[in-house]
C-alpha cells in the first residue's frame, strides 16, 4: 500500500522483537468531560525475520517483516502510517549510571529550572562506551551542597547542584540497522525507545514504583530486567535466554520439530507441574507430527519448568546483585509473549520469593481484544510514550531527555512525572 505523508494524529508502537514484530496504534481523544484520553485502535503481529537475540542479522528479512506488519495494520485501520516509534532489546543494549555537576547560576544561590536543564546536560556529556550512543538518561535523584535525594530542587538555595541519572546505551551499529530496515518501507521515526522502558510506564502504577518492583519483558531469545525503587529505576540488565529456548528444549526432548514443540508450547505448555496429572498424555500428530506419539504432559511440564526455573535463578542472581532479591513489595510484574506461559506467576512466587503478576496496559480505551495480550504491553507502551512526546515535541530525540531549552522545563517536568513519579 503505497504511503501518504499527509499528517494524522495516529501514534504508532512498532516493537521489534526476535520472535515477533508486534505494531499498536492509537490516537488521542476527548470524553465527555473534555480531558483528553488516549485509545488504541488497532494491533498487528507477524513473524520475526532477520532479528537474533534483538539484533538485526538480515536486514532484507527484518524489512519484510516489519512491511508485512505495517501492511497488516493498515488494511484495518484504512489509513497509511507514516510515522513510528520504534521499541528494541537484545544483548546490545548497556545500562550503567552516571553525574552531572554545575554551580548554582544566581548569585544569592536560588536553583532555577535552567540550572536543572544545566545539570541533565552535563550528565548527557560523559562518553559512551566505545561504539554505542545514549538511548536515554533517566534522572534518579538530584543533590544539592551534599544533600542527596531530591526530585524536584527548583527553588532550594544552594551552590552546587549535582543529578545522578541511568544511561542506557545502544550499539551503534545496531540502531543504524534498526533505523535503515524502518525507513526503508517509507515511514518515517520518531524515536528509538528501549522497550520495557516504554512497557513499564504502561503497566505500572506510581505506587508500585515507588514500592519497588521488577519488571521482566520475556521475550523469545532475550529477557530483559527493569527495577524501580523509591519512583526511579535503580538497574536494567538483558539476560541471552527467553522463551525460544523453551521450544528449543521441547524439540530436542520430544524429538520433534521446532514448530511443532512451538505449538506444543504455546497450547499445552506449562512449567508448573504441580497441578499436571502424571498420567495425562497428549499426541505429538495432533500438533503437526508427522506420526502418531504419545508423550507424558508431566514430561512436557518438566522440561519446560527446568528452562523457566533457570531463567528465573538468573533473575534472582541480578537481583542478588542490586541486593533486592525478595526485597521488592510491589515484587515482578511479567510482559511479552513469554509471558503468556501456563504457570508462570505460581512459578515465579516460589522462586523470585515475591508476589508476581501479568503486565497489561493500565489506563488505557482500547477497540481491540489485543490490548489486553502481555505480549502487546511493549508495542502499546510505545504508543502511550509516543503520545506524552508528541504533546511535548522539544523532549524528543536526544536520549528522552536531550535536546531541551529553559522553555521547554514544563515540558521537562511531564517527562519527569512520566519516568519518576
Amino acid at each position: 500500500m503505497a504511503r501518504s505523508k499527509s499528517q494524522t494524529n495516529l501514534i504508532t508502537g512498532l516493537d521489534i522483537g526476535s520472535s515477533a514484530v508486534r505494531v499498536a496504534v492509537g490516537q488521542m481523544g476527548v470524553r465527555a468531560d473534555g480531558k483528553k484520553e488516549l485509545q488504541i485502535i488497532a494491533t498487528a503481529e507477524v513473524p520475526s525475520e532477520g532479528v537474533q537475540k534483538g539484533v538485526i542479522v538480515s536486514i532484507e528479512e527484518a524489512v519484510s517483516s516489519v512491511s508485512n506488519a505495517l501492511e497488516q495494520i493498515e488494511r484495518m485501520i484504512g489509513i497509511p502510517i507514516t510515522n513510528v516509534w520504534i521499541g528494541i532489546s537484545g544483548m546490545h543494549i548497556l545500562s550503567q549510571k552516571t553525574r552531572g555537576v554545575v554551580a548554582v547560576a544566581k548569585p544569592d544561590g536560588e536553583i532555577s529550572e535552567e540550572d536543572v536543564i544545566r545539570s541533565i546536560e552535563a550528565a548527557k556529556t560523559i562518553a559512551a562506551p566505545l561504539n554505542y550512543e545514549m538511548l536515554h538518561l533517566v534522572p534518579r535523584h538530584f543533590s544539592v551542597d551534599g544533600q542527596i535525594g531530591i526530585k524536584d530542587p527548583v527553588g532550594m538555595t544552594g551552590i552546587r547542584l549535582e543529578v545522578e541519572a541511568q544511561a542506557v546505551y545502544g550499539l551503534t551499529s545496531h540502531l543504524k540497522n534498526v533505523t535503515k530496515a524502518v525507513y526503508r518501507t517509507s515511514v518515517t521515526i520518531d524515536d528509538v525507545v528501549l522497550s520495557v522502558l516504554a512497557t513499564a510506564d504502561a503497566v505500572l502504577t506510581a505506587r508500585q514504583k515507588e514500592l519497588g518492583v521488577l519488571i521482566v519483558d520475556f521475550g523469545g531469545s532475550t529477557t530483559t530486567l527493569l527495577v524501580y525503587e523509591g519512583g526511579n529505576v535503580i538497574h536494567t540488565a538483558v539476560l541471552p535466554i527467553g522463551s525460544d529456548h523453551i521450544t528449543n528444549d521441547l524439540a530436542l526432548g520430544l524429538q520433534t520439530s521446532i514448530d511443532v514443540a512451538e505449538k506444543i508450547k504455546i497450547q499445552v505448555g506449562s512449567c508448573n507441574t504441580k497441578n499436571i496429572n502424571k498420567h495425562d498424555v497428549v499426541d505429538l500428530f495432533d500438533f503437526g507430527n508427522p506420526t502418531h506419539e504419545e508423550v507424558s504432559l508431566f514430561y512436557i511440564t518438566e522440561i519446560i519448568n527446568a528452562r523457566v526455573s533457570e531463567i528465573l535463578e538468573r533473575i534472582d542472581k541480578e537481583l542478588s546483585s542490586i541486593d533486592r532479591s525478595g526485597l521488592l513489595p510491589a515484587g515482578v510484574i511479567f510482559s511479552g509473549g513469554g509471558a503468556k506461559l501456563g504457570g508462570l506467576v505460581d512459578l515465579s512466587k516460589q522462586k523470585l520469593r515475591m508476589n508476581a503478576s501479568l503486565g497489561f496496559p493500565l489506563d488505557i480505551r482500547t477497540v481491540t481484544e489485543k490490548a489486553n495480550d502481555v505480549a502487546f504491553a511493549p508495542s502499546i507502551g510505545l504508543v502511550k510514550w509516543g503520545s506524552l512526546m508528541s504533546e511535548n515535541p522539544e523532549t524528543k530525540r536526544g536520549s528522552m531527555l536531550g535536546g531541551g531549552s529553559q522553555k521547554v522545563f514544563e515540558n521537562l517536568r511531564k517527562v519527569f512525572r512520566f519516568l519518576i513519579p
